[in-house]
């Protein structure tokens, strides 16, 4: 086999079953940074030996299986000739017999390996929770939930976040040491503590999510792959906890915001406002997936939460035939009542945009001025840019020219800076 078919087939096992065998063997080692850390050097051995000998006939039960034997390998090195030791040797049927060496005969080796589904989900909703527990910081649940959930290297996490790879490497390394020092459990939480700790899963997720669906920073406005993996994620998440509503209505916000990615762009990558988009192009398929959550998350019956609401936003605009066409009455009501139970400047400040749509720019200027007199998103140019399209729509064209070059200033998006500058060259 090529040198590249064999790394090529590593790729595509490890992205799909990382999270299930990081699971596993945290959940036989109790033990998550070791877990992590097991799973990484399988890795290294089979983009040594996959190419060399051919892929095994159990890719994931091969890894699982080098990755269990180098736990056994890790406690002979430590001495720890006790009853966790004797419990893995004998689940390996080794006889305590362990050679620390990936099996030299894929063709023989793995069928053993049992991947009992319920095992594996509770295993990947544990992983999720201890990658967002709230010991970590914001930045080091998206390091390691992208990691040990999403499979991705820390090269690939670095360009998701646009941080460096030794910076990603830090916080990766500091959170499994904060697990461990906080005696964090290998385990999905009680059903009574459930509800509490799901809140930062379902954080993480929409920030990777929020990131990919409008870049911060660089060359381009969407990213597709970071709002790819959010959304994979997140229709895990729904699978795992089906009986949560508020899961469901953060897949349903996710796939109605991506069912529009196909129109936000132009042949060069150049923005496209909602005004100007071909709505033919909108994913349909993405659309009804979304609106299906939507249900799911309503007929729970406990009243939609702050992901369902925004979710119900989008779908507005996703049964919407053109802009003017859109229910914006309605949009401000949910807006308003998203306003009520989770409380934001974001939401402030959509909801001004919604105000403008439904009632004119005239009553929505006073809902972006409370915000500019509390200092809210002073380092974002969301806010002078929404100022700044009030103020054109009202004729201040002076004003309009000082808010969206401040806009210009902060925003650091290449992309969106276009967006600007043409508006500018327009008044």
């Amino acid at each position: 086999m090529p040198d590249s078919t064999g790394r090529a087939a590593v790729a595509a096992v490890w992205k799909i079953e990382s999270a299930r065998i990081v699971g596993a063997l945290a959940r036989y080692t109790g033990d998550f940074a070791l877990a992590e850390d097991l799973a990484q050097e399988a890795l290294a051995e089979a983009l040594v030996t996959w190419p060399r000998d051919g892929v095994p006939r159990n890719p994931a039960g091969w890894l699982l299986t080098v990755g269990r034997r180098r736990a056994i390998d890790a406690y002979r090195r430590r001495a720890a000739r006790d009853e966790r030791y004797a419990a893995l040797a004998h689940d390996l049927g080794e006889g305590g017999v362990a050679s620390g060496r990936a099996p030299s005969d894929p063709a023989r080796e793995d069928d053993d390996v049992l991947w009992d589904p319920d095992q594996i989900d509770d295993d990947v909703l544990a992983l999720m929770f201890v990658s967002c527990h709230p010991v970590l910081s914001r930045e080091a649940r998206v390091a390691l939930t992208l990691r040990v959930v999403g499979g991705l290297t820390s090269d690939e996490i670095a360009k998701a976040v646009l941080v460096p790879t030794a910076t990603v490497q830090a916080r990766i390394t500091r959170a499994k040491k904060t697990l461990g020092a906080a005696r964090v459990p290998f385990e999905v939480p009680p059903p009574g503590e459930r509800a509490g700790r799901l809140g930062p899963v379902l954080s993480v997720i929409y920030l990777i999510f929020t990131e990919g669906s409008s870049a911060s920073s660089g060359d381009r406005l969407i990213r597709f792959d970071l709002a790819g993996e959010a959304q994979r994620l997140a229709r895990v998440l729904s699978r795992l906890m089906p009986d949560e509503p508020e899961v469901h209505g953060l897949l349903a916000l996710l796939e109605l915001t991506a069912a529009r990615f196909p129109a936000r762009t132009g042949p060069d990558g150049e923005p496209v406002l909602l005004e100007q988009q071909d709505r033919s192009r909108w994913d349909r398929a993405a659309i009804r997936r979304g609106r299906a959550a939507l249900t799911r998350a309503e007929r729970a019956g406990r009243g939609l939460g702050a992901y369902g609401l925004q979710a119900a936003i989008a779908e507005c605009h996703s049964v919407a035939a053109s802009v003017d066409e859109t229910d914006w009455d309605r949009i401000v009501l949910i807006y308003e009542a998203l306003g009520r139970l989770a409380p934001s400047p974001v939401v402030d400040l959509n909801r001004a945009v919604a105000v403008s749509m439904a009632q004119g720019p005239a009553a929505a200027l006073p809902i972006v001025d409370a915000l500019v007199a509390a200092k809210a998103l002073h380092d974002s140019h969301l806010l002078p840019t929404v100022r700044g399209e009030l103020l054109t729509r009202l004729g201040r064209t002076g004003e309009a020219r000082t808010e969206l070059e401040r806009a210009l200033r902060l925003c650091g998006n290449t992309r969106e800076r276009t967006v600007l500058e043409r508006k500018l060259a327009a008044l």
